[in-house]
């Protein structure tokens, strides 16, 4: 797989972009907006050790429970921008390149190594895939030396920031999350808030706070699932006023 850049800049545009701790201090330090997006999956007993992608999911997840079943919650927060990214400049060149998130120098290859890698996934034009192009990935390994260190920086940090995200939603009180592969719960809180408990929960240390929390769907053969095996969950539908925003992956049923 070649790749080159076009400058197009279809990337930076009508986003949720995942960033570390650190990002998401300087991110909402300049000014912009941060989410913090929960997925969860019931973990009532420990995978077998070779399981990799439990593995993965093990290590940017905390341990929390939801009713009587033991739950991993895994935490993103992301920088949100409807329309161009606010670093964008007018001749789609990035204002921060220099500082740009970890997450921006890996694209277009994937941080998650059980994602496969698709160009028709990506907002790259065909022209970035010219066959002539720098070699980006050879039989599914990153060829690129820096891109490649990259991706284990981010994968690194994913792991690391977890106790400050848990101590981050036990100080906002979020504790609704969504099924992971079916959707994502997002909330939005205030600017300010945020990075005073990001800031706050980096200082802290300390133990990840017990939490419990709720799944939420707008699958009814969901919630009844979790209710089956002593879980909390609840029916989201479009007109509940909610804390959040639930994003589902497939129509209400």
């Amino acid at each position: 797989m070649r790749f080159a850049c076009t400058q197009c800049g279809n990337c930076c545009r009508n986003l949720k972009l995942p960033l570390t701790v650190a990002e998401a201090e300087r991110w909402i330090t300049d000014g912009n907006d941060v989410q913090v997006i929960c997925e969860a999956v019931p973990w009532p007993t420990e995978p077998p050790p070779d399981d990799r992608k439990a593995a993965h999911r093990s290590r940017r997840s905390f341990a929390a429970v939801s009713g009587s079943v033991p739950t991993r919650v895994a935490v993103i927060l992301a920088a949100h921008f409807a329309g161009d990214c606010p670093n964008l400049g007018a001749d789609l060149r990035c204002g921060i390149y220099q500082r740009r998130p970890l997450v921006c120098r890996i694209y277009p290859a994937e941080i998650n190594p059980f994602i496969p890698f698709k160009p028709a996934n990506k907002a790259c034009p065909p022209e970035a895939w010219a066959a002539n192009g720098p070699l980006l990935q050879r039989d599914g390994r990153v060829e690129d030396d820096v891109v490649r260190a990259d991706i284990s920086l981010a994968q690194q940090k994913g792991a690391l920031d977890v106790p400050i995200k848990a101590r981050v939603c036990a100080a906002l009180k979020i504790n609704a999350t969504a099924l992971a592969d079916e959707g994502f719960v997002v909330y939005s809180p205030d600017r300010a808030a945020l990075l005073h408990e990001i800031a706050r929960a980096a200082q802290d240390g300390g133990d990840i706070p017990d939490s419990s929390w709720i799944f939420v769907s707008n699958q009814s053969a969901t919630v009844a699932s979790i209710a089956s095996i002593g879980g909390i969950g609840s029916l989201v539908r479009p007109e509940d006023d909610r804390p959040y925003q639930f994003l589902g992956f497939r129509p209400a049923t």
